[in-house]
């Protein structure tokens, strides 16, 4: 990848794993725009925005996304992804659509198109995988790493957490096979792949950097 030209960095993550905040401090790090769940769920709610609703926004305005952008946080910083309240709902399980699937990637193509940036999730790895200068990255960890994280980030007991990360797990797996056909834990699909156990967040995100010479 060659961060002298408009570049995506996709970041696909197992919960508990770090991997999200990890997306944020990398775009932060690269100062470049930071997609995650919950932008795109504040575009979708926010503007009501379709499959069908954005086909023609395109076909009005060429910065359609841009317009939008404007009007909520492109950019969250890293220390907001820990104390934003919008970031606690990063382990509940969506029920997602045919139509809110194409609506994401056309949000997320949306975002590549208009510069460097750094997605975190939604099956990015995939909906991106035609881009010509990205790097997919997939960041897990242990399992009690992951309970560790989830249980003081989320105040749950060690069987509730459990309980959490199997739901999680599971409905992450299938969405993945219904809508890119493959599963999200073949490192085939990405070009690098870290254990998040024994380091920090900031720690993997320079490892990243690292990683593309920056």
């Amino acid at each position: 990848m060659n961060v002298k030209e408009p570049f995506v960095i996709t970041i696909s993550r197992e919960a508990g794993s770090g991997g999200h905040t990890v997306g944020g401090i990398l775009a932060q790090k690269l100062n470049v725009r930071y997609c995650d769940k919950q932008l795109l769920e504040s575009l979708k709610r926010q503007f009501n925005l379709s499959a069908s609703g954005i086909e023609k926004l395109k076909g009005m305005k060429k910065n359609w996304l841009a317009d939008f952008l404007g009007r909520v946080a492109p950019m969250p910083s890293a220390q907001a992804l820990d104390l934003d309240p919008r970031y606690t709902s990063e382990f509940r399980i969506d029920v997602t659509t045919d139509d809110v699937f194409q609506a994401e990637v056309e949000i997320l193509k949306g975002f590549a198109d208009m510069g460097s940036c750094v997605i975190a999730g939604r099956s990015g790895f995939f909906v991106l995988r035609d881009h010509p200068n990205k790097l997919s990255v997939f960041i897990t960890a242990s399992m009690p790493c992951r309970l560790e994280r989830i249980m003081k980030k989320q105040n749950l007991s060690e069987e509730s957490a459990m309980a959490v990360l199997k739901r999680l797990d599971q409905a992450r797996e299938n969405y993945i096979q219904r809508y890119a056909g493959v599963s999200r834990y073949d490192v085939r699909n990405y070009d690098l792949a870290l254990t998040a156990d024994g380091h920090t967040e900031e720690e993997l995100a320079d490892i990243i950097l690292s990683y593309i010479n920056c």
